[in-house]
């Protein structure tokens, strides 16, 4: 078996392995393996992904083979392809992190409304639910509410969300504010 025919069957391991991770995503993860290589603790795009390595074999056997039929030998062939392997496969990483950095999610945690201001849209009545609206960023969030002293709110009152309790947040009126919560925020954009 000639070095050219073992640089071609590295590339084409690492192109099925290629074809395999983009159907079905990071093989390591998929298999229960958890390579975490990040230094600043993201879980993101590792450097063990499956998707890196595959890209590095494809690369290292295609450069290598290449390296062969310029008239390398094995050392220089080797090299080559790997030059090539570190080449691409950096370049995935860096790309792939990248993409998975811009990500972003639109979902609301609990822990996400506590200390924010809202307004009360339906009256909470004395020992009664109601219900409240607030803005997280860019997303309006609607939630049931109860006060926290068992009082009445009337509906356009401002609130202050103390805490969550089972499926409703626990208000209580902030006095030194006025106006809609909503309008406020409009003419400050």
């Amino acid at each position: 078996m000639g070095l050219i025919t073992i640089f071609l069957a590295i590339g084409g391991f690492g192109f099925l392995f290629l074809v395999l991770s983009l159907v079905i995503g990071d093989l390591f993860d998929a298999m229960g393996f958890d390579f975490d290589t990040n230094l600043d603790g993201a879980h993101d795009f590792g450097l063990l992904d499956s998707r890196v390595i595959s890209i590095f074999l494809t690369a290292f056997g295609g450069f290598g083979a290449i390296g062969v039929s310029l008239g390398f030998a094995a050392v220089g062939a080797t090299f080559f392809g790997l030059i090539g392997g570190v080449l691409f496969g950096g370049l995935v990483f860096y790309l792939g992190r990248l993409l998975y950095r811009q990500q972003s999610t639109s979902s609301v945690t609990e822990e996400d409304l506590i200390g924010r201001t809202a307004q009360v849209v339906v009256s909470v009545e004395e020992g009664h639910i109601g219900q409240i609206a607030c803005r997280v960023g860019e997303e309006r969030v609607e939630k049931l509410a109860r006060s926290a002293d068992g009082s009445a709110i009337p509906a356009g009152t401002i609130v202050h969300i103390e805490s969550i309790s089972g499926d409703a947040v626990i208000v209580s009126p902030e006095r030194d504010r006025g106006a809609s919560l909503f309008a406020d925020q409009q003419t400050a954009d």
